[in-house]
């Protein structure tokens, strides 16, 4: 999704949310044939079920209906972030520090563009992963998509990598 259209999408989209009690966690939006995609992810600390999927999307659909954002015909789907989820604001990266997560930078650093490790600091302007042991102080700007990087527990019961 173009940018200008994705911060339309959010601008619009992340204050309904936040009156409902919501947190706009990402949204996707993608173009088919006939009909394109609207995916918004949301949260909660209580966690989220069908029935606030459901809500949010009356309540999205009626919003959308009224601003008329996207040209033709679309779907709207509202999910929940899964265990892999993106990690899109600060506040996003602080809730979640010492998880593992894969970071993709906008542009390459030392010829790499994709480092996995784990959330050693949040601050104000970045981040600092600890990758295979060494700090990699990384700025908010620089990253263009972060996620979660589940772990599942092996025999010992220590987390192990996906």
């Amino acid at each position: 999704m173009a940018a200008p259209m994705r911060e339309k999408l959010i601008g619009l989209v992340e204050p309904l949310l936040g009156t409902l009690g919501y947190e706009l966690v990402d949204l996707e939006q993608s173009a088919g044939h006939g009909s394109g995609l609207l995916r918004i992810y949301i949260d909660r600390p209580e966690g989220v079920g069908i029935e606030d999927c459901e809500q949010v999307s009356r309540e999205v659909s009626a919003l959308l209906d009224v601003h008329d954002p996207i040209p033709g015909a679309y779907r709207l789907e509202v999910s929940t972030p899964g265990l892999d989820r993106v990690l899109r604001t600060p506040a996003h990266f602080a809730r979640f520090a010492g998880a593992r997560a894969e970071v993709e930078l906008a542009a390459p650093r030392d010829g790499r563009r994709r480092f996995t490790g784990r959330l050693a600091q949040v601050g104000a302007t970045g981040i600092e992963l600890s990758v295979d042991g060494a700090p990699l102080p990384l700025a908010y700007a620089d990253i263009f998509r972060a996620r979660l990087v589940p772990e599942w527990p092996d025999a010992s019961g220590k987390g192990r990598k996906r």
